[in-house]
């Protein structure tokens, strides 16, 4: 996607502030609203879950804190597939929901993160095009959807490191359009090639792409 959600390379924004002994959630609620995600209620996934995210009014993405925009994306879903009825989404908004019942269909998160992924991963598209070693160029596209490719990165050349091999894609299942999995890499960009004279010598950044992210670097001379 584009816009104010890709915010990788994205300056103005200030520091990063950093908490010593951060807690994993600072509210209750934070932590519930983490399970409810990982349970898979209403049958999102995670590439759903994060297409949500990026679907939220900008003024709202950057005043809601982390765990504030997992569940606008929730609230969001639910709203769009009749999961929540009105009363129940103006209840959420007043914080006065009552207590409610388990997901009808609960899965295990190792269930959900692990073996669904092996499953899709075995029938997808085995032979990767790219090696170790090989220069590619990430594709400028710019896609009205979900996507993984950062704005910063489209168009830069980097090095494969490493393959993952064949991960479920995330451009089609966000839309519900399927799995589709292709091999993955990690690709090793120089600071230099993605911002040039300010980018640190010594310094790079590692990258996992999907293979239709990218094409040989050798490809447009």
């Amino acid at each position: 996607m584009n816009g104010v959600h890709d915010m990788g390379g994205m300056h103005g924004f200030g520091r990063i502030q950093r908490e010593d002994n951060e807690p994993v959630f600072h509210h209750r609620w934070e932590g519930r609203v983490f399970a409810v995600e990982m349970a898979g209620v209403g049958g999102a996934n995670i590439d759903h879950g994060r297409h949500s995210i990026e679907r939220l009014h900008p003024d709202r993405y950057l005043a809601y804190s982390y765990y504030e925009r997992w569940l606008g994306a929730f609230l969001l879903r639910a709203q769009e597939t009749g999961l929540l009825a009105p009363a129940e989404l103006a209840a959420v908004a007043s914080d006065s929901l009552p207590p409610g019942t388990p997901p009808t269909n609960p899965e295990p998160s190792d269930t959900l993160l692990r073996g669904e992924a092996a499953r899709l991963r075995e029938e997808g598209r085995m032979e990767p095009r790219f090696a170790i070693a090989d220069r590619v160029r990430a594709r400028n596209m710019h896609p009205e959807g979900h996507t993984r490719l950062p704005r910063y990165v489209r168009g830069k050349v980097g090095t494969i490191v490493l393959s993952h091999g064949p991960q479920v894609f995330p451009d089609t299942r966000a839309h519900g359009l399927g799995p589709h999995p292709q091999p993955l890499y990690n690709v090793r960009f120089t600071s230099a090639e993605l911002w040039g004279e300010s980018g640190g010598a010594q310094d790079s950044v590692f990258i996992d792409l999907w293979e239709d992210y990218l094409d040989p670097a050798e490809a447009d001379g």
